[in-house]
């Protein structure tokens, strides 16, 4: 198994951090091209989206913090990565704290978004 180079853990990084930052979230196009067409994501409610249901959203002020805590970068299978941290995100001054992980998979082109979890914790446990 290959091991992923620092400039693709850096692309990774760059990407997932995307996802947090308004400017880049609520840009459609780029989210089309990030996420992949059979995307699903387990949301910190135990929700199911869909790629469909997650596209649209309607954009809002992002409070999160970066760099992302603890996130780390893992090789999965050779052009399939994951990608684990803990966001904390700013709601109306409500921290909230959730463990997040996400999949991504290399199409010999591009790295794109198939799969994210988000599970709710308390970090003073």
């Amino acid at each position: 198994m290959s091991k992923l180079s620092q400039s693709e853990i850096d692309k990774l990084t760059a990407l997932e951090e995307s996802l947090w930052c308004s400017d880049s979230r609520f840009d459609i196009e780029l989210m089309r091209e990030i996420i992949a067409e059979d995307f699903f994501e387990y949301g910190r409610s135990g929700r199911k989206y869909t790629r469909e249901e997650t596209l649209p959203i309607k954009a809002r002020e992002v409070t999160a913090r970066f760099p992302l805590p603890g996130l780390q970068v893992r090789e999965l299978l050779q052009g399939v990565a994951q990608i684990t941290y803990n966001s904390e995100v700013d709601f109306s001054g409500n921290i909230d704290h959730a463990r997040r992980s996400s999949i991504w998979t290399f199409n010999g082109d591009k790295w794109q978004l198939r799969f994210h979890q988000g599970t709710p914790f308390n970090p003073n446990d």
